[in-house]
Parts: C-alpha cells; sequence; structure tokens
C-alpha cells in the first residue's frame, strides 16, 4: 500500500492510497483460507474445498470485504503516521464506473482511491492559573422563605363545595366534561372528564376561564374561544373553536392557617421544620446560580484565550442543531425573525458565531481533559441515568433500557459530567474570591445588558 499526501490546506488534507492487486488478491486468499474451515459445498469434506474453487464462489464477496478493511486499515494509517486528531469520519472516494468497479473485484486492477480529511488544529493551552474569577454568593433572606411557604400554602389550599344554587366566581374550582369542536367536528385532545378549573388562573385557553363565571353544578354551557397564534399545536393555532361544557361541582377557596398544623399536612413535624426545608431548597438555588456565574465567566476567559479557526465540519454541524432549535421555537411561538427585531441574515451571523465558539470551547475543554487525564467513569454515567429514571415514576426500567440501547444518548449524558469536571478543574487552579451580593445580582441575566 502507498499513500501520497496531495493536499494541505488550512484544516484540509487529501491523501492518495493505490493498493497493487497483487496485495488485495493475497488478503483474499487469507479470507477465503478462513473460510475454508467453515464453509460446506456439496461433493467436498469440511476443511478440504479448494482455495481456487471457493475463490470461483466467493471471491468477489471476499474481495469486497477486503476492500472496505483495506480502506479502514489505511484510514487508521494516515491518522496514527501524521499524527493528528480528525474532526469529522474521512471522506472516502472510490472509482465509481461499473468497468473499473468490475476490475477490480476481480483481481485485475490496482486499488486506487483518495481520501479527503479535515483535522483539528494543534491547541496551545494556556496558564490557566492566570484567570480570575468571582464566586458569587447571597444570604437567604426572611422574605424569600416567607414567600416558599406561601406559594406552598397557596398549591395547597382547601377547596369546599359551595351551597346548591350558588355562581361560580372568580377563584373558584370549578369541575367540567367538555366536548371541543372546530367547524362542528371534534378535534384531537379536546375533550375531558372532571376536569379541574380554577377560574382567574390562565391555566386553559384565553377565555375559557371567564365564560365559567356566574354557572352553577348542572350547568350546561358552549364556550367560544380562538386559540392562541403561538399555540403549541400548530394545527390548532388560530383556529377558532366551541367547547360544549357541563358542570359538575363548584368548590370555593377555604383559608390556610400558616402553622404547625399545615406543616404536619405535608408530612413535615412542624412549621420551623418546613422553614427549614425551604431554606435548604433556597440555598442549593443561590449555588446552583452562582455556579452557572462562575462558569460563564471562566469559559468566556478560556474562549478569549484560545483564538483558533474551528473545523468547518464540527462548526456547521453545531450551527445546523441550534438553527434547528430557533426555527422549531419560532414556529412554536408563530413568529418570524422581525417579530424578534432582527432578519434572517443577521439570526445567521449571530448563530453562527455561537457555533463556532461552542465548537472552539469543546476542543479547548477535551484537549484540557486528555492532557490532565481527566475522564467519566462508567459509575458516574450510571447514576446519570439513574437521575433521569427517577424523573418518570414507573418507567424507570423503560428509561435504563433507552439508555443502555442508544450509545448517542448515553454520549449525551456523559458529555455535560465530563465538561463539570473539567469546569471544576480549572476553578481549582484559578485565583477564585469570594463575594456576597444581592439576591436580586445572584438571578441577574448578564445576557440582558448585552
Amino acid at each position: 500500500m502507498q499513500v501520497t499526501q496531495t493536499l494541505s490546506e488550512g484544516l484540509k488534507r487529501e491523501f492518495k492510497v493505490s493498493v497493487p492487486a497483487s496485495e488485495l488478491d493475497a488478503r483474499v486468499n487469507e479470507r477465503l483460507e478462513e473460510l475454508k474451515q467453515r464453509v460446506q459445498l456439496p461433493g467436498f469434506r469440511p476443511g478440504k474445498v479448494p482455495v481456487s474453487h471457493l475463490k470461483r464462489v466467493y471471491g468477489r464477496s471476499a474481495m469486497a470485504e477486503v476492500i472496505e478493511a483495506t480502506v479502514r486499515d489505511a484510514n487508521t494509517h494516515i491518522v496514527s503516521e501524521n499524527k493528528i486528531k480528525l474532526a469529522s469520519e474521512p471522506k472516502v472516494t472510490l472509482p465509481t464506473e461499473e468497468k473499473a468497479i468490475e476490475q477490480i473485484l476481480n483481481g485485475k486492477t490496482d486499488l486506487d482511491y483518495t481520501v479527503a480529511i479535515e483535522i483539528v488544529p494543534p491547541i496551545a493551552l494556556a496558564d490557566f492559573k492566570t484567570i480570575k474569577l468571582e464566586k458569587l454568593s447571597a444570604d437567604v433572606t426572611d422574605k424569600e422563605i416567607d414567600e416558599g411557604v406561601a406559594h406552598i400554602a397557596e398549591q395547597s389550599k382547601p377547596y369546599a363545595p359551595k351551597g346548591e344554587g350558588a355562581k361560580a366566581e372568580k377563584g373558584d374550582k370549578v369541575t367540567i366534561d367538555f366536548v371541543g369542536s372546530i367547524d362542528g367536528a371534534p378535534f384531537e385532545g379536546g375533550a375531558g372528564g372532571d376536569v379541574g378549573v380554577n377560574i382567574g388562573s390562565n391555566t386553559f385557553i384565553p377565555g375559557f376561564e371567564d365564560q365559567l363565571i356566574g354557572v352553577a353544578a348542572g350547568d350546561k354551557k358552549t364556550i367560544s374561544v380562538t386559540f392562541p397564534d403561538n399555540y403549541m399545536s400548530e394545527a390548532l393555532a388560530g383556529k377558532a373553536a366551541s367547547f360544549d361544557v357541563t358542570v359538575k361541582s363548584i368548590e370555593a377557596p377555604g383559608k390556610t392557617t400558616i402553622d404547625d398544623a399545615f406543616a404536619k399536612t405535608l408530612g413535615v413535624e412542624s412549621l420551623a421544620k418546613l422553614r427549614d426545608l425551604i431554606k435548604e431548597r433556597v440555598e442549593r438555588d443561590h449555588v446552583l446560580a452562582g455556579r452557572q456565574k462562575l462558569k460563564r465567566s471562566l469559559l468566556d476567559q478560556i474562549d478569549a484565550m484560545h483564538k483558533f479557526d474551528a473545523p468547518p465540519s464540527l462548526v456547521q454541524d453545531e450551527f445546523n442543531r441550534v438553527w434547528q432549535s430557533v426555527q422549531t421555537e419560532l414556529q412554536s411561538q408563530r413568529k418570524t425573525f422581525a417579530d424578534e427585531g432582527t432578519t434572517e441574515d443577521k439570526a445567521r451571523e449571530e448563530y453562527g458565531e455561537i457555533a463556532s465558539r461552542r465548537v472552539r470551547l469543546g476542543l479547548v475543554l477535551a484537549e484540557i481533559g486528555e492532557k490532565n487525564g481527566i475522564t467519566v467513569t462508567d459509575e458516574e454515567v450510571n447514576r446519570a441515568v439513574v437521575e433521569q429514571a427517577r424523573q418518570y415514576p414507573g418507567q424507570e426500567q423503560r428509561i435504563w433500557d433507552y439508555y443502555r440501547q442508544n450509545p448517542d444518548a448515553l454520549a449525551g449524558l456523559r458529555a455535560p459530567i465530563f465538561e463539570e469536571k473539567v469546569v471544576d478543574f480549572l476553578v481549582e487552579l484559578a485565583q477564585v474570591t469570594e463575594k456576597k451580593v444581592s439576591r436580586e445580582e445572584l438571578f441577574k441575566d448578564d445576557d440582558a445588558d448585552k
């Protein structure tokens, strides 16, 4: 086999590979010798079929297997011999003319083809000890705890049936059966039974809840509404619909006394213990918010310290993912780029820069991990799978099987674990100072200022 480099331009490399017919024939014979021990043909004892006969029967298929293996071997040789990192899978261009293919498969001519690859550029890592970071934190205030308790109380408030003939008011809970239709025809998902509607909660289609004000138990009513233009179902977005409603019951909200008895209804021994639990949850939210700001600052500095051209194929792949997400979001909201105060061309440019940054950062973090022996263990991945499964009670086995059977999905869990471990490694090296701030500053969205 002879490999000759024919192009070296930026991150692009091309090679011409030539494999003599004699070498291919020798490898085919080796393959047939292996096959000889297993194949059974009429008129021959096991293991006694002549290779010449096997070649007549299986020669073309064996040659196809040999060519495939030869291409893999050549790609491995190119990568190792030139000490390069691939940005994407090599693009192999084999002969396409039918006559040339026949000649190769029949072992009558050499195999000549080209390999085009895109490489990851060498990355010179910066001195991470020069990075300066602020670790922001905020004390949990009594106000935050009070708000947390009040929110739980609101979600847990009791309802009591209203008297016979009582009319529904804002704040009441109305239990209904309903059947929806558009232009007289029922639509998927448009019917429901024993559905509780809290009037004023704004959880139903705009206008639906308000039309329940004044109904009484046993009433039947037709409610007319229009689905919002940005409704999640495109088939329903912007459509006028009517709902035939039967009122089953009406309940008025009661008052919740926030005391030890209320805490016990939640399975907590006392109000003080409930406040402690809420404080712990708020503290976790604070830590997470501080971590996110620290990480954002770190990645901004890492990006500024490593400027290089990212492999175009990786940038294009990342852009395609980002752009698909952007378009899906716009479609779900029934919006255009003009509604967002921009144009498609400007948006493409902006998201192209985002894609390029993501690829560069990903390559730098991967290089840091490789140079410093940072890896993700199977145990860590398994813990992540368990956490995913816990989010779907009763479907744990299905979630576990899904990840076990889908390597790409498993890689999707491994990647963020690896990133967080590299971030932890860099934070240990950086110069970190702690700073107390207000809750508002801790949760402030820095992107709003850009």
